[in-house]
C-alpha cells in the first residue's frame, strides 16, 4: 500500500519533469476521454437519426433536449470545476487534509443538487421542452427522451462532477476509463434497446443512464479505494459554509459556461424554428454533435493542462506556469485552425454521419460554413478562460463566461437576422462574431492580467492563491 502511495504521489507532483511532457501526460487520456465522451450523444444521434421515416423529428427531439441536459452539466461542472482546481492547489501546498475537505464537500453539493434537479425536472417537463424549441411534431419525441434521461441525473452528476477529482490526482487514465466504461455500455445498448427492442426514443435515453450509472459507480470506486492519495472519506462529507462558498465561487465560471451554453442552444432553436422550420433544428442538432467532436480534443487539452497549472500555481512555480500557457495557446491554435479547414472544405461528410436526407444535406452544407466561419478563434477563449479557472480567479473566468454567449451571441441571435434581410443566416453568423471577439478579449486580458505579471516577479517569492 505504501509503494502504491508513493507511486501517486510522484505521479501527481506537477512541480518536476518538463511542462509539455506533464500536460500530455495528463492531457492523452483526457482527450481520449473527451472524444469517447462524445459517444454518448452521438451514437444515440447517429441511430436515432437512421430510423424509418421518423428519423429526422426523432433525432430533432433528442437535439431539442440539448440545453436541458447543459444544463444538469452545468451543476456538475459547478462542483467539479470549481473543486478540482482548488484540491489541485491544496494539495501543490502539501495540505491533503484541506484537499479532502474540498473533494467531500463537492461530493455533498453535487447529491443536493442532482436532487433538486430531478423534482424541477419532472414538474415542469412538458412546458420546458417547448420553450427549449419543440413544437406539436418533435414535443412528443423529446419527451419521450428527457423524462428517461431525468432518472439517471445523479449518475451524471457524480460521474461529470467527481472525474476531475481523480484526473486532479495525476491519475487521468483512470479518470478516462470513467468515461470509456460507461461509453462502451452506451454503445452496445443503444442498437438493442432501439432496434432489437423497438424502444426508439426511449431506448437510447435508457442506454445513456444505464452507462452514466456504471461511470458513477467506477469513479467512486476510485476515490474511496485503498492506496488514492487523497481518498473520499465519510468525515468530510459534512458541509462546510467556507467551502461551499469558494467552491461555487470557482465554479461559478463553468457552471455559467454551460448554464449559458444551454440558453444560447435554447435560443437558436426557437430563433430557427420561428424563422426557417424544423429542418434548421434538425442541422442545429447536428451542428451541436460536430462541434462536440471539434472540440473534445481542445477540451481535453485544457483539462490536462488545468491540474498542472494549478499544481505549479500553488507550489509558486511561475515559469512553469507561464510555460503552460505559451504550449496550450500554440497546440489550441494548430488544432483549431486545422479543424476549422476540415468543417469547411468536407461539410457534407460531417453531416452523413448522422442523416442523409438530400433536403437537409443541401442546407446543411450552407449552414456549416457560415456557423463554423471563425472556429479557429475559440482557441484563445478556451486557453484564456481555463488559464483564469485554474489559478483561482473566480471573476475573470466568470467575466469571460458570460462575455461571448450572453453579451455577445444572445443579441446578436435577435439583431443579425433583420439587418439586410438575413433571416436565419443572420442566426448563424453571431456564432463567428462572438468566436473573434469574445476569444479576443478573453487570451488578451489573460496575457496582461496574468502571464506578464508572473514574468516580472521573484522566482522565489511564494504565490498567493
Amino acid at each position: 500500500m505504501l509503494g502504491s502511495k508513493t507511486r501517486n504521489a510522484e505521479k501527481g507532483n506537477f512541480a518536476v519533469g518538463s511542462i509539455p511532457s506533464n500536460i500530455l501526460r495528463m492531457a492523452g487520456p483526457m482527450i481520449l476521454a473527451q472524444l469517447i465522451n462524445v459517444l454518448y450523444n452521438m451514437v444515440d444521434r447517429m441511430y436515432i437519426g437512421r430510423l424509418a421515416e421518423t428519423g429526422r423529428l426523432a433525432l430533432t427531439g433528442i437535439g431539442i433536449c440539448t440545453p436541458a441536459i447543459s444544463i444538469i452539466i452545468a451543476f456538475a461542472n459547478l462542483c467539479g470545476m470549481g473543486g478540482a482546481p482548488l484540491f489541485a492547489q491544496a494539495r501543490g501546498r502539501g495540505d491533503d487534509e484541506e484537499a479532502g475537505r474540498i473533494m467531500g464537500n463537492a461530493f455533498v453539493m453535487l447529491l443536493f443538487w442532482g436532487l433538486v434537479l430531478i423534482a424541477v425536472g419532472y414538474t415542469i417537463c412538458s412546458p420546458l421542452l417547448y420553450w427549449l424549441g419543440a413544437d406539436e411534431q418533435t414535443h412528443f419525441y423529446a419527451g419521450q427522451y428527457f423524462t428517461v434521461y431525468l432518472a439517471g441525473t445523479l449518475s451524471v452528476m457524480i460521474s461529470l462532477g467527481m472525474n476531475p477529482f481523480v484526473n486532479a490526482q495525476g491519475s487521468s487514465g483512470f479518470g478516462m476509463l470513467t468515461v470509456a466504461i460507461g461509453a462502451v455500455i452506451n454503445i452496445l445498448l443503444d442498437p438493442v434497446f432501439i432496434f432489437i427492442l423497438n424502444m426508439g426514443v426511449q431506448g437510447a435515453a435508457l442506454a445513456t443512464v444505464l452507462s452514466q450509472t456504471v461511470s458513477a459507480i467506477w469513479v467512486l470506486r476510485f476515490l474511496t479505494r485503498p492506496g488514492t492519495r487523497v481518498p473520499l472519506r465519510r468525515q468530510n462529507l459534512k458541509p462546510q459554509k467556507r467551502l461551499v462558498a469558494r467552491i461555487t465561487a470557482l465554479g461559478a465560471s463553468g457552471f455559467m459556461l454551460s448554464f449559458t451554453n444551454s440558453i444560447v442552444q435554447m435560443l437558436y432553436n426557437t430563433q430557427l424554428r420561428d424563422l426557417g422550420g424544423t429542418m434548421y433544428v434538425s442541422i442545429m442538432t447536428i451542428i451541436n454533435s460536430v462541434r462536440e467532436i471539434v472540440f473534445s480534443f481542445v477540451n481535453g487539452l485544457t483539462n490536462g493542462a488545468t491540474p498542472v497549472i494549478g499544481y505549479n500555481y500553488g507550489a509558486g512555480k511561475r515559469e512553469r506556469v507561464r510555460t503552460s500557457i505559451r504550449f496550450v495557446t500554440l497546440v489550441s491554435l494548430s488544432y483549431c485552425l486545422l479543424a476549422w479547414a476540415m468543417v469547411q472544405l468536407f461539410p457534407q461528410a460531417f453531416i452523413r454521419i448522422f442523416n442523409n436526407d438530400p433536403d437537409l444535406l443541401a442546407l446543411g452544407t450552407h449552414c456549416f460554413r457560415l456557423y463554423f466561419a471563425a472556429i479557429f478563434a475559440m482557441s484563445f477563449q478556451l486557453t484564456g478562460q481555463i488559464v483564469s479557472h485554474a489559478l483561482g480567479k473566480a471573476k475573470t473566468a466568470m467575466f469571460f463566461s458570460l462575455l461571448r454567449k450572453v453579451i455577445l451571441v444572445t443579441p446578436l441571435i435577435f439583431i443579425l437576422p433583420h439587418v439586410g434581410n438575413l433571416g436565419a443566416d443572420g442566426i448563424l453568423l453571431s456564432e463567428p462574431i462572438s468566436n473573434v471577439i469574445g476569444g479576443t478579449a478573453c487570451w488578451l486580458t489573460m496575457y496582461f492580467t496574468v502571464y506578464r505579471p508572473l514574468g516580472k516577479e521573484a522566482p522565489a517569492q511564494k504565490l498567493s492563491s
